[in-house]
């Protein structure tokens, strides 16, 4: 049976069953999926310190092909839609250690993770290459959020993330 896009899933990291946000910047994969239209899902509240300031967070999370054989060929990754809010934005890059590895860990949410470039592309065609992602292999996913200086108070900003890959059949 070919890949469904129930078998394609994002993860939080901070290994175990790690829940907590504040720990998706270190570790393994957790055995926790990251809950779909949720508040606070990835991200804490930005404070009215970090508001006024500007504030650049970082987190990982891990894409996961569940399939339970197939391969996920030609993988890619975009921002389906950025947040909405005109105060801040979203970028992701992937983890230079590839498929299979658990990737650069930081020391707190302020620090960028070395190695790995940031964009936000906004359609597949200008998507982040995953490459083939063997099933029930991991791969590491950085996001930034970037909230600007003087930032306007938003108690419901969301967007989204797409992953689509070929499947054989």
């Amino acid at each position: 049976m070919a890949i469904a896009s129930s078998d394609l899933k994002l993860f939080h990291s901070g290994g175990g069953s790690n829940s907590n946000i504040a720990n998706d910047i270190s570790g393994g994969i957790s055995s926790v999926e990251l809950t779909d239209n949720s508040l606070n899902n990835l991200w804490d509240d930005v404070s009215g310190d970090e508001g006024a300031a500007g504030d650049t967070e970082y987190r990982k999370i891990f894409f996961k092909n569940a399939h339970g054989s197939l391969t996920a060929q030609s993988t890619v990754l975009w921002i389906n839609t950025n947040t909405g809010s005109a105060d801040d934005t979203i970028n992701i890059g992937l983890d230079p250690a590839g498929a299979g590895a658990d990737g650069a860990d930081i020391a707190n949410e302020s620090t960028a993770p070395a190695g790995v470039t940031f964009s936000a592309p906004s359609s597949k065609g200008a998507g982040l290459s995953l490459g083939n992602v063997a099933s029930g292999t991991r791969y590491a996913i950085w996001v930034k959020r970037i909230v600007s200086a003087s930032a306007a108070a938003n108690d419901s900003n969301s967007y989204v993330l797409k992953i689509e890959c070929d499947t054989a059949a």
